[in-house]
């Protein structure tokens, strides 16, 4: 049957999930003798179970669909089939799709770790950086293509890269990639690479427009569920404070104060995230920033500085609820709730990786109360409330409101006609951290 015909079919076919198979150790995988040896280099003991599922069909070379939560693992479970396909073959063979700048740079740092001293070699194509580099690894042919679509396009408009060859796909955080709108610079990447391939796509959260994404791209897909769709880290530890706007920087310090644990703190804009970075350094606090209007040099250096301890405390925006490679983050403070339920597990996820724990502390204003309510319908957990610290107005638990006067929907795109959710850089009702409020100054 042609390739067309075949992908087709699986367009109005189900998914069928993959059998559960019993915990498996890196050397029950398929693995190379030489991928086993850098894996016990990097001093990995045991697969994940998205490791653990995925690696075998993707070695195989079977099309997959994987839902794991963030920080299992999902980076090296395709990296490794990967190198393992490619390890003696010249030219641009594979292509990594990832929404943020942070995550292009920590597959690529995957992919080189591992890769390296088999000849397999990575470049990294994202936007905030100089094309010429980006050229110039695109003209030596190295092995995988790691980009962001949208400077994936430049490349393409410009003539600088080619995808004929690309044999192995990989579509990472494909949810996040469609929320940010990037679904027709995926559409025309997908027109340029080969209809013979292998494609992996990994998603923490499975909504319809991803699924109805996969099923036109990927070919008899495996599917691979390590966690229910809307599932946080099982080991990280949740809690809500009910808190006004102007109680939220107090209760920060607070909290900050109560130990020395590394901190990640969300805000919702940027302008917030900068008024709460600089509160907290006249505070006393080391604190780093991230977000979109930082040039990508200071957003490297503020990682660096944040994983080396140099400083404590991280304040970003969702641009790094996915990609921020940090090991061992104690706490994480959602400072202003998501506006997309989907967003909060992708933050939570950012403590509690691997095999470690963490906790994460949601700040929840009276604003912000249907907010709260559909984190907790999507996420199907019920989210214990924390007692204030000393000192601080406890504000009574809120009664839910009924169903019908709750948001008909968690997700802007899929509003009906009529609908207008606040967008993404709509500003929390409240005084911006800082602002003069009380406990701000």
């Amino acid at each position: 049957m042609p390739a067309h015909v075949e992908r087709a079919a699986a367009e109005a076919a189900p998914i069928a999930p993959v059998e559960v198979h019993p915990e498996l150790a890196f050397t029950d995988l398929g693995l190379s003798p030489a991928s086993l040896e850098a894996i016990a280099a990097a001093e990995f003991k045991t697969p994940t179970p998205v490791q653990q599922r995925t690696i075998p069909p993707a070695l195989a070379g079977k099309d997959i669909i994987a839902t794991a939560a963030t920080g299992t693992g999902k980076t090296l479970a395709f990296a490794l089939p990967i190198i393992e396909r490619l390890v003696g073959r010249r030219g641009a063979r594979a292509l990594v799709l990832a929404p943020t700048r942070e995550l292009v740079q920590q597959i690529t740092e995957v992919i080189r770790q591992f890769g390296a001293r088999r000849g397999v070699r990575a470049v990294e194509i994202v936007g905030g950086m100089g094309m010429d580099l980006q050229v110039r690894g695109l003209r030596e042919g190295r092995e995988v293509i790691v980009a962001t679509p949208g400077r994936l396009i430049d490349h393409l408009d410009r003539g600088t890269a080619r995808l004929d060859q690309i044999e192995v796909l990989v579509l990472d955080e494909a949810d996040r990639m469609l929320d940010m709108g990037f679904k027709p610079q995926m559409e025309r990447i997908l027109d340029c690479v080969p209809e013979k391939r292998q494609t992996m796509l990994l998603s923490a959260t499975m909504g319809a427009e991803v699924a109805s994404f996969a099923r036109a791209c990927l070919v008899d897909p495996v599917r691979i569920a390590t966690m229910t769709n809307g599932t946080v880290a099982s080991r990280a530890e949740q809690l809500v404070y009910y808190v006004r706007q102007e109680g939220k920087l107090p209760l920060l310090q607070a909290l900050l104060a109560k130990d020395d644990k590394t901190t990640l703190v969300f805000t919702r804009t940027k302008h917030r995230a900068e008024k709460l970075a600089k509160s907290l350094t006249k505070h006393g606090f080391a604190v780093a920033r991230i977000h979109g209007d930082r040039s990508q040099s200071q957003r490297n250096a503020a990682l660096e500085d944040f994983r080396s301890g140099e400083v404590r405390v991280l304040v970003a925006t969702d641009v790094a609820a996915r990609g921020l490679d940090v090991e061992e983050i104690g706490h994480v403070v959602c400072f202003d709730l998501s506006l997309v339920a989907e967003d909060h597990v992708h933050r939570i996820g950012r403590t509690a990786r691997a095999s470690a724990s963490g906790c994460a502390s949601s700040f929840c204003s009276p604003e912000e109360l249907k907010l709260l309510h559909e984190i907790e319908k999507f996420t199907r957990t019920k989210l214990p409330r924390a007692q204030m610290p000393e000192g601080l107005p406890a504000l009574p638990e809120p009664v839910a409101p009924p169903a019908e006067e709750r948001p008909a929907v968690r997700d802007p795109r899929n509003a009906p006609p009529g609908h207008r959710p606040a967008s993404r850089t709509d500003t929390p009702r409240g005084p911006a951290p800082g602002s003069g409020a009380r406990g701000g100054s």
